[in-house]
């Protein structure tokens, strides 16, 4: 079949319009002028379709060819995926740099995948087996933490009539003939190619009731993310919201991550690129790039593939989820997103919505996050996979009120609000834990009881209302000062001082503190809420605060967090132990001082 051709009639920056094609598509990818740019229509009337083209279109002219190509705009998915960096529209940044230098060239066709490297297959099935869309074939050790599990495509079932045997293959050849039930042979390769604009299918979505652990202590005690569910990170220019991403990307229990750099500076990706590659896996011990997917679309790059990577982010992620892996996918940022649409939009002549963004913002964002979640993947048995999305949002001056930041707050469930204030009196991860909260507490109580403690809700709600009754004294200490309030007072405001010190303040450069596991997590917060607990028994029976905090164990208290991640259970049983002597003897003094007499005691 030949390829129609039409022409180019107007250009508008990265929106071009073009007549010529009657049987055009909606979302179909064609490519445009003299240099086959890669574009997507996204616009269809009677005599005249319009396209977004995701390369720059400077010297474009009217008359221009546009040829049509058939197909909608798809990723490549099979061996080869992890470890790669990809530009918005899946190809390989390495492969175009070696093709042209430092400057991509425009018009460039690029596999997403190798289609001339070997990869070890090992059968799963025999001949006669009978298989359904989804089922897993065969396997590939694709790097050292991570197996590619190759599944039958959609749309296929039948009974295996050919399998190879366990050898080296490309992700084109035929691995495996199945027969259906209309005697048709099918031949399947490693390799699948799917649309990015609509999720891949699964059979139903479960319970959310496993927390996504991301190390981060601030996060998994007072705003939890369950495995499959959806959270945005907000907050103003320097509050820390790359940083927190990479750290969610480096040290989340995510057996995949996908991290999509959305419109951001080309600096932050660079230092991803450069980072990432010599950080090693907390659990197996092997580079963190091995379980890891970047997607590189910078400031500088074209608006519209801006536009389209979060969704070739999204099915990649999918194509993971449904060989049964847990899957992160980071969006940073959907602001830059968002303007993207706008851009589009405007050129579109479409009728603006709040603050010049599209009317369909909210519908859009919903779609994205929509695609996370936790399923019963397309299979003939039971198979459990998530996609946990966690995006980031830019509203200009931090003002969340602006339309992207609300849109998103009435869709996701997890919501972690940096602050600009604890951000400049460098308190790392800047958010703040009052305005910040999660919507899966109930789902994910019992798995907090279960693998931490029984009193696990109970220390986290009493954390949580010292840090309220703190701000509310702030308030006061502000217009009177802190020696007019009663000890009792004093004390609340010395508990809050070391759940903020010594508990939430977490940086991301030193060895050990970047990363704390759920258990030293607890037992942290158990030992400061046991010490604020003692002291406000010893408040009522006398004891000033000061002389509290004279006691020694308060240095082990606030070197809990550099206790190494392999040996903090021993460590904190002897912080615990030496909290109760040094309180047992504080009580004796005041005993002996008379003061227990003195209150009726």
């Amino acid at each position: 079949m030949s390829k129609q051709i039409g022409r180019i009639e107007t250009i508008a920056g990265p929106v071009v319009k073009c007549s010529g094609l009657p049987s055009i598509r909606m979302y179909e990818v064609v490519r445009v002028g003299k240099q086959q740019l890669i574009g997507e229509v996204i616009e269809v009337a009677e005599n005249e379709f319009t396209a977004q083209v995701y390369e720059e279109t400077s010297g474009l002219a009217p008359s221009e060819p546009v040829t049509s190509t058939g197909d909608s705009l798809s990723v490549e998915l099979g061996p080869g995926l992890l470890g790669s960096i990809y530009d918005g529209i899946q190809r390989p940044l390495p492969i175009l740099r070696k093709i042209s230098g430092d400057f991509i060239s425009r018009g460039l066709n690029v596999d997403g995948l190798d289609k001339k490297k070997k990869w070890t297959f090992i059968p799963a099935v025999k001949v006669g087996t009978k298989v359904e869309a989804g089922d897993i074939i065969g396997e590939v050790p694709e790097t050292g933490i991570i197996t590619s599990r190759i599944m039958i495509p959609f749309g296929l079932a039948g009974e295996v009539v050919e399998i190879v045997p366990k050898g080296e293959y490309t992700v084109i050849e035929t691995i495996c003939k199945v027969k259906n039930i209309h005697g048709d042979i099918h031949d399947v390769v490693m390799m699948q190619k799917t649309p990015v604009r609509i999720g891949r299918t699964f059979k139903e979505r479960v319970s959310m009731d496993t927390p996504l652990i991301t190390g981060q202590r601030v996060i998994d005690t007072f705003m939890p993310q369950a495995k499959g569910g959806t959270g945005a990170i907000p907050g103003g220019f320097g509050t820390g919201k790359t940083v927190t991403l990479h750290q969610f990307a480096k040290w989340a229990d995510a057996q995949v991550v996908v991290y999509v750099g959305c419109g951001e500076r080309g600096n932050e990706m660079t230092e991803a690129l450069e980072e990432w590659p010599h950080l090693k896996d907390p659990r197996s011990g092997r580079p963190l790039m091995e379980r890891t997917v970047l997607i590189a679309n910078t400031s500088n790059m074209p608006v519209a593939a801006r536009e389209a990577s979060i969704y070739v982010a999204a099915t990649i992620a999918e194509y993971f989820r449904d060989q049964g892996y847990d899957v992160a996918l980071m969006a940073d940022s959907t602001s830059r997103w968002a303007e993207a649409l706008r851009e589009i939009s405007g050129r579109l002549g479409q009728l603006p919505s709040e603050e010049g963004y599209p009317a369909y913002l909210g519908s859009r964002l919903a779609q994205f996050y929509e695609r996370g979640g936790r399923v019963k993947t397309l299979s003939s048995g039971e198979r459990l996979g998530s996609i946990t999305i966690c995006g980031a949002v830019s509203p200009p001056g931090g003002d969340f009120s602006e339309p992207v930041t609300q849109a998103t707050l009435r869709i996701v469930k997890v919501f972690w609000a940096l602050d600009k204030d604890l951000a400049a009196r460098r308190f790392f991860p800047a958010i703040n834990a009052l305005t910040s909260y999660s919507l899966y507490h109930s789902t994910l109580e019992k798995w907090h009881k279960s693998n931490l403690g029984e009193d696990w809700p109970g220390i986290v709600k009493e954390a949580l209302a010292i840090l309220q009754k703190d701000q509310e004294l702030r308030e006061i200490v502000q217009l009177v000062g802190p020696d007019a309030l009663p000890e009792s007072e004093r004390a609340i405001l010395e508990a809050a001082r070391m759940i903020k010190e010594d508990f939430l303040t977490q940086s991301a450069i030193h060895e050990i503190d970047t990363y704390s596991p759920i258990g030293k997590t607890y037992r942290m917060l158990r030992v400061i809420i046991g010490f604020s607990r003692k002291m406000t028994a010893a408040v009522k029976m006398g004891v000033h605060v000061r002389r509290i905090l004279e006691l020694s164990i308060l240095d082990n208290v606030a070197r809990m967090k550099i206790t190494p991640w392999d040996s903090y259970e021993s460590q904190m049983d002897a912080i615990e132990k030496k909290m109760e002597r040094e309180f047992q003897s504080l009580f004796q003094e005041v005993s002996e001082s008379g003061f227990l007499a003195e209150h009726g005691a």
